[in-house]
């Protein structure tokens, strides 16, 4: 029996509540809008200052121009902005906010205060509201501009913050938040505290260069091209395109995607198309798992970009995606070409639906189909667990095959090992598995490294796996820490480059669950010997020897294949011996 419902209209405090779970889902959304709104405000400096991650305290102060004093408390008000007048207005959206909702949304969901002068008042004014009504308004003399303070966010809202992560992890996406926008408008000075401490600051000065060693350290800056320097304009009929920005060399790199960053109108985007624009043009240069570094400034008629599209406004829909694709993948192709160091791999006899490409991709599969078998993946058991696969045989190694696979003889045919894959595979399960504190490789002298504010974020949250897997790294003042020791598996490697890319990586695995886990994952994968590397025959023997003694030979921890086997039979078939 389906009971009849009462249709009735709801309240306006929880229609304000639904409202701002669309803007303000975490308290980088809300540092979001109000960097934003600062933005259009015509700052020359914004200060951003949160504790606990932006859940006791966000705070946004702007040198801009200021909300009189009789229109603070309307700013409140849903839908009331002083950026569009009309429908029309909405096809050509020349400002970062535009809804009006960012204020009542993030009123709905804290306790906010609000602190405002405009160049033409002599003294400001003081907005207090609890639960999106005011309740206390008052003049001060303050200083031009506007600071707005958001405390308890989510305080009202329990099963809001059940969702959160940890304080740490909230405040890493804060700082990506900000670092988004100093890299957007380079011009404006940005400062960001958290929980009192300096973690980001740029100059100001107009200079994209300086925004990114304010953002990604000097060292990192230093090794950026500039796509291209000058500007590139692009005519496609109706439409111009303007494309500026930063791309890094191919011999600088990083293991997730977070350090693409995209603008379109100077507004931060994301856009699955671009980003693999960016990726394509960088194809034969990265080995695979590697992406660029990359600040690119999109500029388009607005009425070309539609930015009404997602409630954080993170999402656009561009009139000529195919050919801005294609312009923005030519560009950094052409600077990489010539500017690059690193010699270019021409793909141009292989792109996608030549007959050439065609040939080759039917033979290899059929070859791979008629004489391979690929050996079944499985995930990685924990420590206590039994061996979920069957043992490999006992193989012999036979020699390398392009330094990157080991080739070996087993009773059941031929093996082809892949050397980097089975050796993490080995130092995975050896790093869960040690009973004894690390071995650990002190530096001679400390060594000092630039980390990104959501590196410095990883580096808090999983202070203690990495103190347990043999890093020591302490603060130096801003975004400098000192390197103490790294676990012994890294010795051979570049101590600087394996530190900022274990961080990165812990990034990109956060869908595994367990920390410890995470960590030894990432640790094994960068102390592996590296495709490329060659290896005496004792090196090999003893590789395979230590693959053949893990629970989970046939997969590395992260599910890719350790080998793959010919049988005896599909040898002879394959030499018609059968």
């Amino acid at each position: 029996m389906i009971l009849q419902k009462t249709i009735r209209k709801l309240t306006p405090n929880v229609i304000g509540k639904i409202a701002a779970g669309e803007v303000v889902e975490r308290p980088a959304s809300a540092v979001k809008e109000l960097v934003e709104n600062a933005l259009d405000a015509g700052t020359t400096q914004i200060a951003v200052e949160i504790a606990r991650g932006g859940l006791d305290v966000i705070r946004v102060a702007d040198d801009g121009c200021g909300i009189p004093p009789a229109e603070m408390a309307l700013a409140f008000e849903r839908h009331a902005t002083s950026k569009l007048s009309s429908e029309a207005d909405l096809e050509r959206i020349g400002t970062l906010g535009f809804r009006g909702e960012a204020l009542p949304s993030i009123a709905a969901v804290a306790d906010v205060e609000m602190r405002s002068r405009p160049l033409t008042e002599d003294s400001g004014r003081i907005l207090l509201l609890r639960e999106g009504e005011a309740i206390e308004e008052r003049s001060e003399g303050m200083a031009t501009g506007t600071v707005v303070t958001a405390r308890g966010l989510f305080r009202r809202q329990p099963a809001r913050l059940n969702f959160l992560r940890s304080p740490a992890t909230e405040a890493g996406q804060v700082a990506q938040v900000v670092s988004h926008y100093a890299l957007a408008y380079p011009e404006v000075r940005f400062t960001l505290l958290v929980d009192g401490r300096l973690t980001l600051q740029t100059p100001g000065d107009g200079d994209l260069q300086s925004a990114a060693a304010g953002v990604y350290g000097h060292q990192v800056a230093a090794e950026m091209l500039a796509l291209p320097l000058d500007g590139v304009t692009g005519d496609f009929g109706y439409q111009t395109l303007s494309l500026t920005g930063l791309i890094s060399s191919p011999g600088l790199s990083r293991a997730n995607r977070n350090y693409m960053t995209l603008f379109i109108n100077r507004r931060w985007v994301r856009s699955r198309s671009l980003t693999y624009a960016i990726e394509e043009a960088y194809h034969g240069l990265l080995m695979t798992g590697r992406y660029p570094l990359a600040v690119v400034d999109l500029r388009l008629p607005p009425d070309d970009v539609d930015v009404n599209v997602h409630p954080a406004k993170v999402e656009v829909r561009l009139r000529r995606e195919r050919d801005i694709f294609r312009v923005l993948q030519r560009e950094v192709r052409r600077v990489l070409s010539s500017r690059s160091p690193v010699p270019f791999l021409s793909t141009g006899a292989w792109s996608e639906g030549s007959p050439v490409a065609q040939t080759s991709s039917l033979r290899r599969d059929e070859g791979v189909a008629l004489a391979f078998q690929r050996l079944d993946a499985a995930t990685s058991p924990a420590p206590e667990q039994a061996r979920l696969t069957p043992p490999v045989p006992a193989l012999r190694a036979l020699g390398q095959v392009g330094m990157i696979y080991v080739v070996a003889e087993g009773p059941e045919g031929l093996y082809l090992v892949d050397q980097h894959a089975a050796h993490e595979r080995v130092l995975f399960e050896q790093l869960l598995d040690r009973e004894e504190p690390p071995e650990r490789q002190g530096l001679l002298e400390p060594l000092p490294v630039e980390l990104t504010p959501l590196q410095s974020a990883l580096l808090v949250e999983m202070a203690a796996e990495l103190e347990e897997q043999g890093f020591s790294l302490e603060p130096f003042g801003g975004q400098t820490y000192l390197i103490r020791s790294i676990p012994a598996v890294l010795k051979e490697k570049d101590v600087a480059r394996t530190v900022l890319g274990v961080l990165d990586t812990l990034g990109q695995d956060e869908a595994v669950p367990d920390r410890r886990e995470r960590v030894a994952m990432s640790l094994a994968c960068h102390g592996a010997i590296r495709a490329g590397q060659s290896l005496t025959p004792d090196e090999m023997r003893e590789l395979l020897r230590r693959l053949e003694a893990t629970r989970s030979p046939r997969t590395c921890p992260h599910g890719r294949p350790t080998m793959i086997h010919m049988s005896a039979d599909a040898l002879a078939r394959e030499f018609r011996r059968r």
